[in-house]
């Protein structure tokens, strides 16, 4: 859907949803094939990570003999969903299947463009009355309420007050005004957001207001798919939704590996993370971006406080433990720029580690990123090679 919207945070890859089938990828050798533009990609191979630089890792080629890997896709949330499991026990395809349903139920609960939804509810009564809302949704906005305080509102779940004051459509490319800009900030705080778990309530208290869940949505449907894919015994498995990847166990034996885009060469990955559990999510200026007349890159990851693009970093990849908050985090580690975003992580009781490439092309890691990175190229005197601001 090309809503020309300011998908905060959002990585999610350039996928036309009318060429793909649903279930369309087969039981093959080695990895399934990557999606164009993609921000994160997981290679199902790899050893052990010790932050040096090794030999380049090049999407799409696994160790021959390598076991099969199921790998299923199906559009759903407006993007598409890949779900690859490595040497797949007989019930895989069954198993896949009710993944992919649970993430299909979760859409038609969560998604902000059905005006049945409990999101939609929740913004058409912005500054009316509160609305009680179903434990997903409940659990979802809660963990963006989660990361607006941890970021201190860098990452503001009321961002969705912008929606519509941007195009990035390079056709046509729309930017607003500062007064525009002005009066849909005033809409933006999260501390105007009152969640009552006792009561199963959400409350926006200006008119005007609204709430996006789209990334934090999806990040919580890849943990849903997970748990279902372990509880059926399926323990090593990767799943691809919107920009965001989780991985679980091994592919052939090793920690899966996941790729990290080069911010200004798209077609190549400067290192790769490796990981036996883990959610990623990156945030990059080079995603839904457009430059104007005077060659000013505008992209989709707004600073809420000045309603414009953030412009302190050139991308951001965050690794946790649960899909819900990878993508929040790193929208507000963008937008904080490399100092600021690694003080917060290492403030906030929940842990998160990330990999940033500042503004300047320098790269910075959080402790235990330096420890799992691979790096594919050398960097000078700390910053990326083939790289400009």
């Amino acid at each position: 859907m090309n809503t020309g919207l300011p998908m905060m945070g959002q990585s999610a890859s350039r996928v036309d949803l009318d060429t793909v089938r649903d279930e369309s990828a087969a039981v093959s050798k080695g990895p399934a094939r990557a999606y164009a533009a993609v921000a994160l990609l997981a290679i199902g191979f790899g050893c052990e990570g010790n932050g040096a630089t090794s030999d380049p890792i090049l999407p799409g080629l696994a160790s021959s003999g390598a076991p099969a890997v199921l790998s299923r896709t199906r559009p759903l949330m407006s993007t598409v969903f890949q779900i690859q499991v490595d040497a797949p026990p007989p019930n895989a395809e069954n198993v896949i299947r009710q993944a992919f349903e649970e993430i299909e139920r979760l859409e038609s609960v969560l998604s902000e463009w059905r005006d049945d939804s409990d999101v939609s509810k929740v913004n058409r009564l912005a500054g009316k009355k509160s609305v009680k809302v179903g434990p997903d949704t409940l659990r979802v906005v809660d963990a963006g309420m989660d990361v607006s305080s941890w970021s201190r509102g860098a990452f503001d779940l009321s961002w969705a007050a912008l929606w519509g004051l941007y195009d990035f459509r390079p056709d046509s490319i729309k930017i607003p005004t500062s007064e525009e800009i002005r009066t849909r900030t005033a809409l933006i705080d999260y501390k105007n957001i009152r969640v009552s778990k006792k009561y199963q309530t959400v409350f926006l208290k200006k008119r005007g207001m609204a709430i996006g869940t789209g990334g934090i949505a999806k990040g919580y449907a890849l943990d849903h798919a997970g748990a279902i894919l372990r509880d059926a015994g399926i323990d090593n498995y990767m799943i691809f939704g919107g920009g965001q990847v989780q991985v679980h166990g091994k592919r052939d034996g090793r920690p899966w590996r996941v790729g990290i885009q080069h911010p200004r060469d798209t077609g190549s990955y400067f290192a790769a993370l490796e990981s036996t559990g883990a959610s990623f999510s990156t945030s990059g200026d080079y995603e839904n971006a457009v430059f104007d007349g005077a060659g000013k890159r505008w992209h989709h990851i707004i600073d809420t406080k000045t309603g414009l693009p953030g412009d302190k970093s050139l991308s951001v990849t965050v690794m946790t433990s649960e899909g819900i908050y990878a993508d929040a985090l790193s929208t507000a580690a963008f937008v904080l720029g490399p100092e600021k975003a690694l003080k917060m992580l290492r403030r906030i009781a929940y842990p998160a580690e990330a990999v940033i490439v500042g503004a300047d092309c320098k790269v910075y890691m959080s402790p235990k990123a330096k420890k799992r990175i691979r790096m594919n190229v050398d960097l000078v005197d700390g910053r990326l090679p083939n790289c400009k601001p």
